[in-house]
């Protein structure tokens, strides 16, 4: 397929796209830029961590977004008695058969919200693992194919740490964005609350906009969208900076960074700013589609010092740094 059939195809599906998140628009009042991303992940198949303060719709976003495509969707609450067979299903005996059948769990879905992703405990944790990253999931001497799309959606409150647990790096590596969910300016919060208040919107629904077919056309035409070498190299750069930030003439940074972004990160950074430029309507990334989703990539993945701690430096403020401090090519 040559770049101007690339282009045209690229152009009626970004149409088709730009549909499904208006659909979102509906009933997710602001949240522009996450509704964005998170129909990237959906585009590349990527896991994404939400977090925010309660009351943010978080839990009606991934909602949303799952009502507006023809897929399958479960919501899981996590809480710290949650064992991991409530996730992936277990054995059951059959009296009849006098034999073991399998019976899956809630993971068996397309789009899974994991509430409160922080308050499971290590086997929990472990289990959703396997699932996130192999796609697949074990029970008793048995693997199974999840189906796909197989897409995460986690979300975890950053001010409440009774009765919850840290994430692995490992596990936390596994979500190719994690996004903070801010508050609504007073116009959107007007607008919420006329939507509220207003008894004939509480009829209004979510129409279907995406078929599972359509999400996997799609997603090939996000993989086709152009990286030129440049762009690779820059990307690289960006990751590279954060593991050796003496190199660029950041070394005010090397006390506060304990560990860099790992290849990972650098695979993940592509992926998503292919996703970007897709949705803005582009065959071809540009360097601004890497700046704009690189906090989104990186926060994440970054494990900070004490230091850095004590002298309340963030992630997000670690990236704008290295963001101005790589030259764009």
């Amino acid at each position: 397929m040559d770049q101007a059939t690339i282009s045209s195809h690229i152009a009626a599906a970004h149409d088709v796209i730009a549909r499904l998140r208006a659909e979102v628009g509906k009933a997710v009042i602001g949240q522009e830029a996450i509704v964005d991303r998170l129909v990237i992940a959906l585009l590349i198949r990527g896991h994404v961590l939400l977090e925010g303060v309660p009351g943010l719709a978080k839990t009606l976003l991934a909602r949303t977004l799952a009502g507006a495509i023809d897929a399958s969707f479960h919501r899981i609450q996590f809480t710290p008695d949650l064992l991991p067979a409530d996730i992936t299903g277990t054995l059951i005996f059959d009296p009849a058969g006098r034999a073991f059948t399998p019976r899956q769990g809630p993971i068996f879905a397309n789009l899974v919200l994991a509430d409160e992703i922080n308050r499971a405990p290590a086997k929990v944790q472990s289990a959703l693992l396997e699932a996130m990253q192999e796609r697949q999931v074990t029970i008793g001497d048995t693997s199974y194919r999840l189906p796909e799309p197989f897409i995460v959606i986690a979300t975890q409150n950053p001010i409440e740490h009774e009765g919850t647990y840290a994430l692995p790096e490992a596990q936390v590596d596994r979500f190719v964005m994690k996004l903070r969910v801010g508050y609504p300016t007073q116009d959107e919060e007007l607008r919420m609350l006329g939507i509220y208040l207003d008894p004939t919107a509480q009829q209004i629904g979510i129409q279907r906009i995406l078929r599972i077919v359509e999400i996997e056309q799609i997603a090939h035409l996000v993989a086709s969208v152009h990286v030129d070498e440049r762009i690779s190299r820059y990307i690289i750069q960006l990751v590279s900076a954060t593991r050796n930030p003496a190199n660029f003439k950041l070394s005010s940074l090397v006390p506060h960074i304990e560990f860099g972004a790992s290849p990972r990160a650098t695979l993940a950074l592509a992926h998503v700013a292919k996703g970007y430029a897709f949705i803005q309507g582009r065959p071809y990334v540009i360097p601004e589609d890497v700046k704009a989703i690189a906090p989104d990539v990186l926060r994440h993945r970054l494990v900070l010092s004490y230091e850095a701690a004590a002298e309340q430096v963030t992630a997000d403020a670690i990236v704008e740094q290295v963001l101005g401090a790589v030259a764009v090519p």
